[in-house]
């Protein structure tokens, strides 16, 4: 049972695999295999400890609260600066892949999405989606919903890829810069700097 006032925290079933190191990062006391891993809910960056060596980059491992096959330990939530070189290289692509994946999850995001205030809409926080963007995106989605990426990207010429446009806005939460938070958690308090 839940205490009153507090929100079930959303937890991550799977992860893609970002990065995999043999021995853990230097600067750990213990020699140990680590993965760099993304959530596939809400994009959490994750650092585990792998059952063994067989996982590869890319590849999606089942991390929730049943038996584990590859994953043994979820050891701590990252923040961006947190990520290898080689995670940070990798992310945009496992953003990419995850999106893909769940295409209707993200095409209803463009015919459901809604202001945040009266100067403000949501899809606006979309990389380079400006006044005249949005009037095109409400009105084609006023006529019909949107069906595909391929629908939009037809329906919406002015805009560019809508993939492109959600992995961009996803990476820039990720890094903490963001007011809003509309597709991930925000960073953990302790990863956060207010200034």
């Amino acid at each position: 049972m839940e205490e009153s006032g507090m929100r079930r925290e959303e937890l991550e079933e799977y992860a893609v695999v970002l990065d995999y190191l043999p021995i853990g990062r230097s600067s750990s006391a213990r020699a140990e295999p680590v993965v760099q891993l993304l959530g596939e809910n809400k994009f959490t960056l994750l650092e585990a400890v792998p059952k063994g060596s067989e996982l590869r980059v890319g590849e999606s491992a089942y991390i929730g609260k049943g038996e584990r096959d590859k994953i043994s330990l979820i050891k701590s939530r990252l923040n961006y600066n947190d990520l290898t070189e080689g995670a940070k290289k990798e992310l945009p692509e496992a953003i990419s892949m995850i999106i893909r994946k769940n295409e209707k999850k993200f095409v209803d995001l463009f015919n459901n999405a809604s202001s945040l205030n009266i100067r403000m809409h949501s899809l606006e926080l979309l990389p380079n989606v400006g006044k005249k963007h949005l009037k095109a995106i409400l009105e084609a989605r006023e006529e019909k919903p949107f069906e595909s990426f391929a629908d939009i990207a037809a329906r919406v010429p002015l805009l560019q890829d809508p993939i492109k446009l959600i992995v961009e806005r996803i990476i820039e939460e990720l890094k903490g810069n963001s007011r809003f938070y509309l597709l991930t958690k925000p960073p953990a308090a302790e990863h956060y700097d207010r200034r």
